[in-house]
């Protein structure tokens, strides 16, 4: 789904690591997504929006450092909400098509945004998403590409200093990103001919139902403790 319609990842693996082992939230879903952040701008450099990246990527840093601090300070409870939500308002926001003006104030307020997102739930893809939803494919693709390799190494690098990166999730990641390249090489190689609209729409009715599960499970694990 990330090759074909340029997001999708982080809104999937996000709230089922979440799901299954909160513990390895947010470090799984940052290390596949630097796998396939980086193996996205092969081919695709003639699209990136330079531009937008130099106001993008400067304010990714303070977002970062939020973003560290939420991690350290939420309980594995709290962080499954958060996701949760970040993964419905990702949804709703790619639902819609309202046209955000792309000007240094915009790109810095989301810049900010994904990175506090990103880092603390590793879905930072709304914000700019909703940026340059009305752009190219290939642009969208490319320039958010650069923007999530670059801020995954930000967030990851926070992280490591704060010391939250445990041995587990980057042992998970090492066995489950080769599976995220063969997905990424089918991807590729069909996009061109599938109904990508129609592929957005089920990718975006599978996160939420995701999402709906994790804020369900956290929810009752609340209630009953």
């Amino acid at each position: 789904m990330q090759s074909v319609v340029g997001l999708g990842l982080g809104l999937l693996v996000a709230p089922v690591t979440a799901f299954v082992e909160p513990s390895w939230v947010p470090v799984l879903p940052l290390l596949l997504a630097l796998a396939i952040s980086g193996v996205m701008l092969r081919g695709e450099w003639g699209h990136i929006d330079w531009r937008a990246l130099a106001w993008l990527i400067p304010a990714r840093v303070p977002g970062t450092v939020l973003g560290v601090y939420l991690v350290v300070w939420f309980t594995e409870a709290q962080l499954a909400v958060a996701i949760a939500v970040m993964v419905l308002v990702g949804v709703i926001v790619s639902m819609r098509s309202t046209a955000v003006p792309v000007t240094p104030l915009t790109m810095t307020v989301a810049g900010v945004a994904a990175g506090a997102s990103g880092t603390a739930t590793s879905v930072g893809g709304p914000p700019i998403a909703l940026l340059l939803q009305h752009r190219h494919a290939g642009e969208m693709r490319s320039t958010m590409s650069v923007f999530f390799f670059v801020g995954v190494l930000m967030s990851l690098g926070g992280l490591t200093v704060a010391d939250q990166v445990a041995t587990a999730p980057v042992l998970a990641a090492l066995v489950l990103a080769p599976l995220v390249l063969v997905g990424f090489w089918l991807g590729s190689r069909v996009r061109d001919r599938l109904p990508r609209e129609r592929l957005r729409l089920a990718m975006l009715a599978t996160c939420a139902a995701a999402a709906l599960a994790l804020l369900t499970q956290a929810v009752l694990a609340r209630s009953l403790g």
